[in-house]
């Protein structure tokens, strides 16, 4: 007989298929019923006939009725056929692969950076409650989980970039950097620091704030007391036995972090010129690219569902009580 864990591992993405379908389907229905052709944006200004017009709708598909493009695109998408793009004129999920790695490094980057600082700077102000420390770190925590994103990018790109000439104000790479070796490790982190600083402070608040929270109510247990009066070292106290305690809900706003980072960010991506797929969905919503725009949402999703997937898996190798739910 398999292991509850390893049962449990196999139920959860089983689980998921039938989310995945609903949400394939909100995203055709929204995309359809948006305003706008995307014929027009193909003929731009020139004189096309009538006849023209209802030829490349036929080529498109956009001339059948919802239900019948909406079990034709299912079809395609089992086989990995994601379309081919209006305005790019290539592959949809070919685009899609090509934009994941700058995509997969800034919110990588970013989740990393937030993760580390909200839990180590969450379990430092925990120790002294409504202390220097704590009362400061929470101000700014605060700060940082009220500020959006598109307008502390702009402000990060006139003060460091404009003003101080720290940091280049676009893209992921130089034209005249190296395009391998430590030449061009280090242009593209260059590159990568205004992007992944503006993005993780929403989300390092937002971990802080919750592991302080935590931490507090794990530090008022009995088993802490215990530990401190064997004599234990508070370091070993606070950083081995609550934090790893206060740990479980923290790595689940953790895994729903990640799961939205894997979508990439429309706002940093687009303010900071990075190419990835937040810029390229930004790039898909003006000219009414159908099938970019379906293949994002697509890919996107089902990232989203399995990160979500992979985090209850880690919390029931942190807590195995969750298998037994």
């Amino acid at each position: 007989m398999a292991p509850p864990l390893l049962l449990y591992a196999g139920r959860r993405p089983l689980q998921a298929v039938p989310l995945v379908l609903v949400i394939f389907l909100i995203n055709f229905t929204l995309i359809q019923a948006a305003p706008g052709d995307p014929i027009d944006f193909l003929l731009g200004s020139s004189d096309a006939t009538e006849e023209y017009i209802a030829q490349l709708r036929e080529e498109f598909g956009l001339d059948q009725p919802f239900l019948t493009q909406l079990l034709a695109h299912l079809g395609k998408v089992a086989q990995l056929d994601l379309g081919y793009s209006l305005r790019f004129r290539e592959d949809v999920l070919t685009l899609i692969l090509s934009r994941r790695p700058a995509t997969l490094l800034l919110m990588g980057s970013a989740l990393v950076v937030a993760s580390l600082l909200g839990v180590l700077l969450g379990a430092v102000a925990a120790r002294r409650p409504y202390s220097l420390t704590d009362n400061a770190a929470t101000l700014l925590a605060l700060a940082g989980y009220s500020m959006p994103v598109f307008w502390l990018g702009q402000i990060m790109l006139l003060v460091f970039s404009l003003h101080l000439a720290m940091f280049p104000t676009q893209g992921m790479m130089s034209l005249r950097a190296p395009r391998e070796g430590i030449g061009m490790v280090l242009d593209v982190a260059h590159h990568l620091v205004l992007p992944v600083a503006t993005y993780s402070v929403y989300h390092l608040a937002l971990v802080f704030r919750l592991t302080r929270v935590k931490m507090q109510e794990t530090l008022a247990l009995d088993f802490i007391t215990t530990a401190r009066a064997k004599g234990l070292p508070e370091s070993r106290v606070v950083y081995g036995h609550a934090l790893r305690n206060a740990m479980l809900p923290v790595v689940t706003v953790i895994g729903l972090n990640f799961g939205f980072m894997l979508a990439g960010s429309v706002l940093t991506e687009t303010v900071f010129a990075w190419p990835g797929t937040g810029r390229l969905l930004y790039d898909a919503i003006g000219p009414r690219d159908y099938p970019l725009l379906m293949g994002l949402f697509t890919v996107l999703s089902v990232m989203v569902i399995l990160a979500n997937v992979l985090t209850d898996i880690i919390y029931a190798l942190i807590d195995p009580r969750v298998v037994y739910r």
